[in-house]
């Protein structure tokens, strides 16, 4: 019993036929680390808007932080799946994250309007991702990429609509 307790996590040798797995998993990873930042300010503003858009922005943050939280695991899974370790510190995903705090108090408007940015910078980034993933036989990280990016963009999309209302 104690040697099962005593495992390490480690890197290991994949051979699915995917060329340059590090590459990609460290490309999962800055797509992981801003997914994650992403799920924790769409909580915060789920949990403090205020106002006549409160059950709208308080029902789609909701929707989106709960989509993105599976989608969290499910990268941090084809990390483990490509033989490298997915992030292990919230050091490593603050760092690796290009989605920033807002400090202080927001309006409604505010908070809708930083969320569809966000979202459209984690499209941009999934869309870099496809693009360095071609020709390296990874189909899998491209259509997860792919799948990625199209709720990122309905996303921006819902929240920037939602914005013209207030």
């Amino acid at each position: 019993m104690s040697n099962a307790l005593n495992v390490v996590p480690s890197e290991d040798e994949v051979s699915t036929g995917v060329r340059d797995t590090a590459a990609i998993a460290e490309g999962l990873a800055d797509v992981l680390a801003d997914t994650y930042r992403l799920v924790f300010k769409s909580h915060a503003y789920h949990w403090n808007v205020e106002g006549p858009l409160f059950y709208s922005v308080h029902n789609l943050t909701e929707e989106h932080y709960g989509n993105m939280f599976g989608a969290a695991d499910d990268l941090a899974e084809r990390i483990r799946a490509l033989g490298h370790l997915a992030p292990t510190s919230m050091a490593d995903i603050v760092g690796r994250s290009r989605i920033d705090d807002r400090h202080g108090p927001s309006s409604t408007e505010d908070m809708v309007l930083d969320l569809a940015a966000d979202h459209e910078r984690l499209a941009h980034r999934l869309h870099a991702l496809i693009e360095m993933v071609e020709g390296r036989k990874d189909p899998v990280t491209e259509d997860m990429a792919t799948e990625r990016s199209a709720f990122h963009e309905k996303a921006a999309w819902m929240l920037r609509a939602l914005a013209k209302s207030s």
